[in-house]
């Protein structure tokens, strides 16, 4: 009994000794045996860090994402103010023939560069593709098509035009050409055409009165036409006229004469969109989604919004300024002075805002990443301590406890060999 009760001691004292050396790699939790709440919390802190450190990696990826796509919409802007210089140029009456053709062919120069700057990369990731994007978003056509000529309101026109109900509030009318050989431009959200002298100067009468559009100040309107499906009816989401535009016919009354009227349109290069309207989140802290910061991508809707003929699309043409801007072009290249002078620069005007509009969100989220890249390092830090303290060995204090179970051990072996009772073999 004297014998077992020895051993028993001696190899309880030794375990606890080889427990002890195994805290000698630095670590002092092994199994949960160990310290089962020291444990339990070293699990959470390791949970914690390790989503701490995923966040991290999207966090660098989104940066560098933005980055890329800040650079390329800061080179757009730049095109963008050029744009509207040369613009302002052409509407100068002195120019000729030859100066406004010059002109528009610097024109169409920077829409080329400027869709050569929204099909920047990343990798082999189209940056303006949305999630598709290993698809080069923007292609511009080979040739000329036929597309629809729009009258791009001012601030002035549109607060005379538009009525209180959003659903009617507009930005653009379609051109007409008259039987009469005179202009006239169409409100889609309700059918109602105006004369160009109305649209152009006299609005402004009644607008100094305070006055607001009534149905006596239309022309006329077209009979049976559809505010929801019409313009998507006769044009593509590009604006290029479809045979049903081609073969479209109507009529109003004006001066008491039946005056014929059809589409105005104008041969110019379209720029299409190849990518989709989804967006890329890498989530950057715990919890749901928001898609308002969480999302990293622009996709061609974003930078170049909507108009008249993709308001019905879902989702829009994702071009809408690029082909308004192609659209200036092939005016300017008509010659066309005074619609540089007015249309050309509202047009110039609403795509630069469009585009700098998209850069200042770009930049806000790539701000709100950094500052959580910064929360981050903080966390990293404070939970990579809770974890040493948790599970670090106090390497002075364990050498000292070695210390002792060793001298505790040695000396238990020396005393046993001389106080225990001998064997039955050993009185034999």
């Amino acid at each position: 009994m004297m014998s077992n009760n020895y051993l028993k001691q001696l190899n309880g004292s030794y375990e606890r000794y080889t427990k002890l050396f195994e805290q000698s790699d630095g670590k002092k939790l092994h199994r949960a045996s160990d310290d089962a709440v020291g444990y339990s919390k070293y699990l959470r802190y390791q949970n914690s860090l390790t989503n701490v450190e995923q966040f991290q990696e999207d966090i660098t990826t989104a940066v560098s994402w933005m980055k890329n796509s800040d650079a390329a919409l800061i080179n757009v802007t730049e095109r963008m103010k050029e744009f509207k210089g040369k613009v302002t140029g052409a509407g100068n009456s002195t120019n000729n023939e030859d100066d406004m053709h010059d002109i528009a062919k610097e024109l169409l120069a920077s829409v080329q560069e400027v869709v050569a700057d929204m099909n920047a990369q990343i990798g082999d990731r189209y940056l303006f593709s949305g999630q598709s994007d290993t698809t080069m978003p923007f292609q511009i056509s080979d040739g000329k098509k036929a597309r629809g000529e729009t009258k791009t309101l001012s601030e002035a026109q549109e607060k005379f035009f538009n009525t209180v109900s959003d659903k009617n509030s507009i930005t653009q009318m379609l051109k007409l050409t008259g039987s009469d050989k005179n202009t006239y431009y169409m409100n889609v959200a309700d059918g109602k055409v105006y004369s160009e002298d109305f649209v152009e100067n006299g609005y402004k009468d009644k607008a100094v009165n305070g006055d607001t559009v009534a149905d006596s100040d239309a022309a006329g309107t077209i009979s049976g036409w559809s505010s929801s499906t019409a313009v998507s009816t006769y044009f593509d989401k590009y604006g290029v006229i479809n045979d049903a535009g081609k073969n479209f016919s109507a009529s109003i009354t004006v001066d008491g004469k039946s005056v014929a009227l059809s589409f105005a349109t104008t041969d110019q290069y379209v720029v299409e969109y190849r990518g989709d309207a989804k967006y890329i989140s890498m989530v950057k802290k715990t919890g749901g989604v928001d898609k308002a910061t969480d999302t990293v991508n622009q996709t061609g809707q974003d930078v170049f919004g909507s108009d008249i003929f993709d308001a019905e699309s879902t989702p829009g043409s994702g071009t809408a300024m690029l082909n308004e801007l192609l659209y200036a072009v092939a005016k300017i290249d008509s010659g066309d002075h005074h619609w540089a002078a007015n249309d050309g620069l509202t047009i110039s005007d609403a795509a630069h805002a469009q585009v700098l509009g998209a850069q200042t969100t770009m930049a806000a989220r790539q701000q709100a990443y950094t500052a959580a890249s910064d929360m981050l390092v903080t966390q990293d830090e404070s939970i990579t301590s809770d974890i040493t303290d948790v599970s670090s060995t106090d390497v002075a204090k364990l050498a000292t406890k070695l210390m002792e179970y060793q001298t505790i051990y040695s000396l238990s072996l020396s005393v046993g060999s001389k106080i225990l009772p001998g064997t039955l073999a050993d009185y034999l």
